[in-house]
């Protein structure tokens, strides 16, 4: 029985490929199609750096979360051929650049400043500026509509207000309307 269980384990799919998979393919492809793995071990002089290393790439399966953090089978697939190239001997900027060539920049929480990044860089200043100047024109156009509702009369128009205003007191007096208590008492009477 266990030389049987032996015998397809060494030839699965995943043992046949090697530790790295087929030639050429992605760790992605491989991590779909897999068992879930358990994690590399990490010999101790690497931990740091590989933790340091891995908090600096993106997960491309999950929403923001860095390589170290995430616990996605890509995430696992990575790690495992960070510390893969780590002990061959590859440096931070190498392993970068292996990793880059495969899965583009955006890999990395901070892209390098190129063409093709340029608006990753650049975009969310020119958001902040945006937003910064829609808001400046709205409080503007407010002021100016207040300022213009509350604005001081004219000479004409205070003449007619003042007019309007000694008509409105004069008026029920002298149409003989009086004094609304007065009235009242007249009537009670």
């Amino acid at each position: 029985m266990s030389l049987t269980l032996l015998c397809l384990w060494g030839a699965s799919p995943a043992r046949a490929a090697g530790p790295a998979g087929e030639a050429g393919a992605p760790i992605s492809a491989r991590a779909g199609a897999q068992a879930p793995r358990a994690e590399a071990v990490v010999p101790p002089e690497l931990e740091g750096r590989v933790l340091r290393l891995t908090k600096e790439l993106r997960c491309l399966v999950c929403q923001g979360e860095s390589i170290a953090d995430s616990g996605s089978d890509f995430a696992a697939d990575v790690r495992r051929k960070v510390v893969e190239l780590m002990e061959q001997g590859y440096s931070d900027r190498q392993i970068k650049e292996y990793l880059v060539q495969r899965y583009g920049d955006f890999i990395l929480f901070r892209p390098p400043l190129k063409a093709t990044t340029l608006f990753l860089w650049v975009g969310p200043f020119l958001l902040l500026l945006a937003g910064g100047t829609a808001l400046l024109v709205s409080i503007r156009r407010r002021r100016a509509r207040l300022q213009a509702e509350a604005a001081p009369l004219s000479a004409e128009e205070e003449a007619r207000v003042r007019a309007l205003l000694e008509a409105g007191q004069a008026g029920p007096r002298a149409s003989g309307g009086g004094d609304v208590q007065e009235g009242a008492r007249e009537g009670g009477r």
